[in-house]
């Protein structure tokens, strides 16, 4: 039987920390009663951090723990071996989760690291954790049984690394929320970002095939999943690998029959260029959530060339412009890295500059900071005074935009999907544009649709009132 089936019985505690404004703290996930019955074994505490690929991992990993006959403690002090999956993008990041790791290692359980980090920093993690007993990269997480098993019998710093990943579009998973399920469509990138880490952790594109996608689609889609994620580290590259791209993928996936969403994940403005035309028109389709994140960057293109990002602030600007011209109330978030090095005050200004010409809805911001290995780590750097200047500048910038944008909504009527509980009798949806949309109902909302009409807007979300 698929482990989904035993999703809504008894309460399953996955603590996801929250590391910045992207990252939503939780507590997630029912499992059936049956299947607890069944995990007579050790008792597995996890916590798990970063990105939806890493979220999909993880969904991945406990599927293999629960099916290894392991059951899943709410608590660390009370859990027989400890799980940590990781992220390594930034430095502050990192940080927060070495001292995290620390913590854990001082309980005197066996301890489990997994996820982006330990291809990143394997010394800083087993400078934080002597003894931890097994290390995993993304690559890894069908071994994750093994790696328990070594824990459980006293290894220490077993490393467990792969060539190459599974197939992970066909393992087996545990959906934390059951309306959305999370796709990863490939890993790795074709990109050699002078400021990126994440690329010696998920390695080159490795594109997975698009017919198991489209299946796994077709399943989920049946088994009522109403909101679809497609995730990659760089969706724009998909297929290139193998023969085919990101449109083609979207047009087979709309193919299939039911009423659900596809949410595409963030694509590179210079593979986003190469089929403009064919992608424009695949989010045409009404299932395709009317949102692109397309990160630039920087608006000065000698640092474009610093960073090696492969494409110009015209490209950048050309992609969103075609995109608005098409489907004009198309959200679109991008990324700024506010320091790089070399980054001059008449660069940083062409940056401002260029956000307030575009006037993206979601302008995700991150101070620069140098990450091992990379080629950025040995440029000179900017002072990080000055450095966090520049990201309250922007900061303040980005919320004057967001709110604007978001106060157009106001008085707009439609029907939004509840895709998250909020709190206190609030629930969280989204409407085409994927904007997500609050409204309060002592019902139970989560996976219906509902007709709202906008009442209030604010920088990070719209509020709404239920009508017939």
């Amino acid at each position: 039987m698929r482990l989904q089936a035993y999703i809504d019985g008894l309460n399953l505690f996955i603590h996801l920390i929250k590391l910045s404004s992207s990252e939503d703290l939780a507590n997630i996930g029912h499992l059936g009663g049956e299947f607890a019955a069944q995990g007579l074994g050790k008792t597995i505490y996890v916590e798990s951090y970063g990105c939806a690929a890493n979220k999909a991992d993880l969904e991945i990993m406990l599927a293999h723990i629960l099916n290894s006959g392991y059951k899943l403690s709410g608590r660390p002090d009370g859990a027989d071996i400890i799980l940590v999956n990781t992220c390594g993008v930034k430095k502050p990041t990192e940080d927060r989760m070495i001292e995290r790791i620390r913590q854990l290692s001082r309980l005197g359980k066996p301890l489990v690291v997994s996820g982006c980090l330990p291809k990143i920093n394997l010394g800083a993690i087993v400078k934080a954790a002597p003894n931890v007993s097994a290390l995993l990269d993304p690559y890894s997480v069908d071994k994750i049984s093994a790696a328990l098993k070594a824990a459980e019998s006293g290894e220490r710093r077993r490393i467990f690394f792969s060539d190459r990943p599974p197939i992970k579009v066909e393992q087996p998973k545990i959906r934390l929320n059951r309306v959305i399920e999370i796709i990863p469509i490939s890993e790795g990138c074709l990109g050699a970002c002078t400021f990126c880490c994440v690329r010696f952790a998920r390695g080159t594109l490795f594109s997975y095939p698009p017919n198991l996608i489209v299946d796994r689609v077709r399943r989920v889609v049946s088994e009522g999943v109403r909101e679809i994620w497609l995730t990659s580290q760089d969706n724009g590259a998909y297929g290139l690998d193998i023969g085919t791209n990101l449109a083609e993928l979207l047009k087979e996936c709309c193919s299939v029959d039911g009423d659900f969403f596809i949410r595409v994940g963030m694509m590179n403005p210079n593979h986003a260029k190469k089929i403009l035309h064919d992608l424009i028109s695949a989010y045409r389709d009404k299932r395709i959530f009317k949102f692109l994140h397309i990160p630039v960057q920087s608006g000065d293109d000698w640092i474009l060339k610093q960073m090696n990002r492969k494409y110009t602030v015209e490209e950048f600007k050309m992609v969103v412009q075609a995109f608005r011209e098409e489907i004009p109330d198309i959200t679109i978030a991008t990324d700024i890295i506010c320091g790089f090095p070399g980054e001059s005050k008449d660069a940083f200004e062409r940056t401002l500059r260029l956000m307030e010409e575009i006037k993206p809805d979601i302008i995700n911001i991150s101070k620069f900071f140098p990450r091992p290995n990379t080629p950025a780590a040995l440029m000179k750097q900017i002072d990080t005074r000055e450095i966090s200047l520049r990201s309250r500048m922007m900061t303040e910038l980005a919320n004057k935009i967001s709110l604007n944008r978001n106060e157009r909504w106001i008085g707009w009527e439609g029907r939004i999907l509840i895709d998250e509980e909020g709190t206190s009798g609030s629930w969280i949806g989204r409407n085409y544009a994927y904007k997500p949309v609050v409204v309060r109902s002592q019902e139970d909302l989560l996976g219906k649709t509902v007709n709202v009409k906008i009442i209030e807007a604010h920088t990070n979300y719209l509020e709404a009132k239920i009508i017939d």
